[in-house]
């Protein structure tokens, strides 16, 4: 029984948002507990579901809930606030005798605030009975605690790794490894063992929470690296609803050789037809832009994305940024780095928040690559988070400010080491949609303006600099 939480009484029997119950499907007992509320509008959630034969008597021991997004295994448990424990309640299955014995318990934590307890329910009940010998048909496929892409990851395995399965869906499988039971994305998974590629690299691009990739065996170029599949949004990832535009796809390159088991994100700036005349939300919170820029301070909205600017030259922005993306992707290919490119053609639909929350759940970091719209062959800089309290207390900003600056700092110092020109002390604040929706180190760089030049030896003179600079921020 819980007592006193935040200096008030709580009732006897748990119910409303506090509750543990126990639900019987397909020959297995779902148990979750879930504790959602609490102090300052914190969240918590725990989901159980316990290995063990059932008799139907009696009811589980209490669990004891420790601080949430504590590292399993710390403390007292996860999931709630410490000293509270959370009391079972049964839900019997309907028309069946009491005491009657019901399947084996399916076993599994789950500890996230963006995880539905509901739905990873429907999912368990949904699921076909299955007794299979599976085969990992991806590479670097999550292995997770729940059937939801928000659940934690047990592990990530490639291909021809062996698992058995005993439950299936068109979306989800419940997969045996290393004797717990857990989750996979059932597109992923094969009864047929699958040959591997001639690269060793394994089979399509998978991760159980990316959209559906396809097999494509097309060579990166001198980077070495090969193409691994597409990815598209995926609508369940946190942010995504604040997309106007996110039928498009981006492509994911594994290094052939040496790898370092990173993915960049490379995001060509501007691209995408249409983008100019859809306004989508600056903030996640709603509140107002703090700084100027393309989209003035105060504004709630702003363009999807940019048409950007043309050179002196006349060459638009979106065709260099994609010429330099390109570049850059052969260098941290041949570095051992694995490479997310958001835009490999003119037009891509994907609009500024699609392009972050795709770098968000698919990469380990996000560079932007724009040039200035000024006039004067400043030199490079980042665009760095605005020094106003409010927007950096506000989430997901408070969370990873710190990294964006750590990411932009390094680019700089590798540009700068290849000799690059630098504008200033190498940063400008300013509030964008880009920084405003990641959780992902991020930065917009700006690699000159519309006086700079942009040969083909300048953007292969950038794209080394910046490849040196994520070296510099990975090995620090």
């Amino acid at each position: 029984m819980r007592k006193k939480a935040c200096g008030a009484d709580r009732p006897d029997r748990l119910s409303g948002n506090n509750r543990k119950i126990r639900l019987l499907a397909a020959g297995a007992v779902l148990s979750a507990a879930v504790a959602l509320g609490g102090c300052q509008g914190q969240r918590y959630e725990r989901i159980e579901l316990e290995t063990a034969a059932q008799d139907g008597a009696g009811e589980p021991g209490t669990e004891e809930a420790g601080q949430p997004g504590a590292a399993p295994g710390a403390g007292a448990g996860s999931g709630a606030r410490p000293g509270q424990a959370a009391r079972t309640e049964e839900a019997g299955q309907p028309g069946a005798a009491p005491g009657a014995a019901v399947g084996p318990e399916i076993s599994v934590t789950l500890e996230s605030s963006a995880v539905d307890f509901a739905s990873t329910m429907e999912t368990v009940q949904a699921m076909e009975s299955r007794d299979e010998t599976v085969y990992v048909n991806a590479t670097d496929l999550n292995i997770r605690k729940a059937p939801q892409t928000a659940a934690e990851v047990v592990t990530r395995l490639n291909t021809g790794a062996e698992l058995r399965r005993t439950g299936y869906n068109a979306e989800w499988s419940q997969v045996i490894y290393q004797n717990q039971q857990c989750y996979a994305a059932s597109r992923f998974l094969t009864t047929e063992k699958p040959q591997a590629r001639e690269n060793g690299s394994g089979a399509p691009a998978a991760d159980g929470n990316s959209a559906p990739a396809q097999a494509d065996s097309t060579s990166a170029g001198s980077g070495g690296g090969m193409l691994e599949g597409e990815a598209g949004l995926n609508p369940d990832w946190k942010y995504a609803g604040y997309a106007k535009i996110s039928s498009g796809k981006a492509m994911l390159y594994r290094a052939g050789s040496n790898r370092k088991n990173k993915v960049v994100c490379v995001n060509a700036g501007h691209g995408t037809s249409g983008g100019s005349s859809v306004k989508t939300q600056c903030h996640p919170d709603g509140t107002p832009k703090v700084t100027g820029g393309t989209t003035g301070a105060g504004a709630t909205s702003a363009v999807a994305v940019s048409g950007g600017m043309q050179f002196a030259d006349g060459t638009p922005e979106a065709k260099v940024t994609l010429a330099m993306a390109k570049a850059l992707k052969e260098k941290l290919l041949a570095r051992g780095y694995d490479v997310l490119m958001i835009r490999e053609s003119e037009d891509v639909q994907l609009d500024n928040i699609a392009r972050t929350v795709l770098a968000n759940n698919l990469a380990d970091c996000h560079i932007a690559l724009h040039w200035d719209s000024t006039s004067k062959d400043k030199g490079a800089f980042y665009m760095s988070v605005p020094n106003v309290a409010s927007y950096r207390a506000m989430e997901p900003v408070a969370s990873h400010w710190q990294e964006h600056h750590a990411l932009g700092d390094s680019l700089i110092a590798g540009l700068q080491g290849a000799g690059v020109k630098i504008f200033s002390n190498g940063k400008m604040e300013m509030d964008l949609t880009q920084t405003s929706y990641s959780t992902v180190p991020s930065v917009d760089i700006e690699l000159g303006d519309k006086a700079s030049d942009h040969s083909a030896a300048t953007l292969d003179k950038l794209a080394g600099g910046l490849a040196d600079g994520v070296e510099l921020f990975f090995g620090r």
